[in-house]
């Protein structure tokens, strides 16, 4: 049995939205349709893949796998129709990714510059994705926040930036000019302990008295809304929390550890010209930093 791409990427919406409305008008189609469109996807695979009643949708356990493995294999699908069309010489286009809070836009003018016949398209990454999407094709060269998976990647570091917790306003260090990071041994981190490693290795903090399970965040905007609903607090990238700016949260700059690093990468194997030309340009760009 062949996987349908079309039908899988329809699934993907729904999965994403767990909605039929949003995701059929997401998809520029009538709900009808995409409904018959998974219907024919779960008759094929021979598994139910969404419950569904007149309040809402959610994933089974097969829907859960299924997205997941649809991130991938869409994404190589449009790696591979890219990859196509450059070696046949049919587009003269470079794709840029970026992770929320920087700023592409004077590297790609000054690309553009010297080459008027080229596009340049950008990519919006994520924390799960910001490598794979190099590796998978679906953009030539991309900015990625540290620690980032290095395999099959040229990485050239760029510049690094302070970080900094973001708070509720009503929040005991709010007010505070900058703090430590024993200073937050007392919260809860809404995020991968392992990406502040030094709030995980702090002697003396104290376990989560909090009797609210921990939540499960993907995204940065996530991250924010639970810290807004005074669910605990983030460390990020300042140019991350300037980005999502909000009226019900503020940053504080956390002095004793390490900072944020920002890198280019692209992949090993054989990389184009337009690539390594771009990634020329951006090291002089960010000398100085972002």
């Amino acid at each position: 049995m062949d996987v349908d791409l079309r039908k899988l990427r329809y699934f993907a919406a729904v999965a994403e939205e767990l909605h039929f409305g949003r995701a059929a008008e997401r998809l520029h189609i009538a709900q009808p349709v995409l409904s018959r469109q998974i219907r024919a996807l779960e008759q094929e695979l021979r598994v139910q893949l969404l419950t569904r009643d007149r309040r809402s949708t959610a994933l089974t356990p097969a829907g859960e796998q299924v997205r997941k493995d649809a991130v991938a294999l869409l994404a190589a699908a449009e790696g591979l129709r890219r990859r196509a069309l450059r070696a046949a010489g049919g587009t003269d286009r470079l794709t840029v990714g970026f992770m929320p809070g920087i700023t592409v836009t004077t590297a790609v003018q000054a690309l553009t510059a010297r080459h008027p016949g080229l596009t340049v398209d950008v990519l919006r990454t994520s924390w799960d994705d910001q490598t794979q999407a190099v590796r998978d094709g679906r953009v030539d060269l991309s900015f990625v926040r540290m620690p980032a998976d290095r395999e099959d990647l040229c990485l050239r570091p760029l510049f690094s930036e302070p970080r900094v917790a973001v708070l509720p306003r009503g929040h005991r260090l709010a007010g505070k000019q900058a703090v430590g990071i024993a200073d937050l041994a007392g919260e809860r981190l809404l995020q991968d302990p392992d990406a502040v490693p030094e709030w995980r290795d702090l002697p003396h903090r104290r376990p989560d008295e909090d009797p609210r399970p921990v939540p499960v965040v993907r995204t940065v905007e996530e991250k924010l809304e639970y810290v807004a609903a005074l669910q605990g607090v983030v460390v990020l990238p300042r140019s991350t929390a300037l980005y999502y700016t909000r009226p019900d949260l503020c940053q504080v700059t956390v002095t004793d550890i390490e900072p944020g690093q920002v890198c280019l990468a692209w992949s090993a194997r054989q990389p184009g010209p337009l690539t390594l030309e771009f990634a020329d340009l951006a090291a002089e760009i960010y000398a100085d930093g972002p």
